[in-house]
């Protein structure tokens, strides 16, 4: 699948002339993914809160009234996931099983400890979709093929194609009960973190949320990978044009 990443690659060179970023630069840029990738990460699985509120949430550590506790813990806990994988990519730790495994327990914690972090004991159905996942008999079969292919095309492939079809992969494997979703875009992110790009932000609002359903459904049924990692490389774009523009 050969792909041109070529207006990507002008930016990532860019952006990397600018390397090391103004400290100043680099905690503001922190801050509003921060709240940015967590808003509309949990606003495409549901969450309710507000770019504003979420916010909220994560800076003052207030609660929202009328709102659920279990969305104000979708906040905090993604907020500390996007931590631990930021410590990951600083440590150049290697993506492992483990890896996977604590990001999905950091998604879950307090909303759903029994599962968190564990692979499904059940079978499940995708609510929309015609794609049937693997019976959880074979997740752990699943995942160690996951991690290989992973493994096997790091230094092979485009860094965006890399992540675009881990992301896709491991929801297709859909290996949890609930948070697939979340976890499948901060493993994404953590991809490309270590490859120096900025987090791919996929918005919530209701035209790219359904581009981006719509494309993983054509990837999971018809085997049509293209669309799907075309929009997560729109999303990479904008994040570096957002980043370049901070700098300038």
């Amino acid at each position: 699948m050969i792909m041109n990443f070529e207006q990507i690659d002008q930016f990532k060179k860019e952006l990397d002339h600018y390397r090391p970023l103004p400290p100043e630069v680099v905690k503001n840029l922190k801050a509003f993914y921060l709240v940015d990738w967590t808003y509309h990460s949990n606003a495409i699985e549901g969450n309710t809160l507000s770019l504003l509120e979420t916010k909220v949430v994560i800076e003052k550590g207030l609660t929202i009234g009328g709102k659920k506790l279990e969305e104000h813990f979708e906040v905090m806990n993604h907020t500390e996931a996007i931590h631990f994988i930021e410590e990951q990519v600083q440590n150049q730790t290697p993506l492992t099983e483990r890896t996977v495994k604590d990001v999905h327990h950091l998604i879950l914690k307090n909303i759903d400890d029994r599962n968190a972090g564990r692979y499904r004991s059940v079978n499940v159905r995708i609510s929309g979709s015609e794609h049937t996942p693997p019976h959880f008999l074979q997740l752990d079969e699943e995942m160690r093929k996951l991690l290989s292919w992973y493994d096997s095309n790091k230094t092979e492939l485009h860094p965006v194609q890399l992540a675009a079809l881990f992301h896709f992969k491991f929801v297709y494997i859909h290996p949890f009960s609930d948070g697939n979703g979340r976890t499948a875009r901060l493993l994404m992110n953590l991809i490309l973190m270590g490859h120096g790009y900025p987090p791919a932000i996929v918005k919530a609002e209701d035209n790219q949320r359904l581009e981006y359903y719509n494309t993983l459904e054509l990837a999971s049924v018809q085997n049509q990978l293209v669309p799907f990692i075309e929009l997560i490389a729109e999303c990479v774009k904008d994040s570096l044009h957002n980043y370049i523009s901070m700098i300038k």
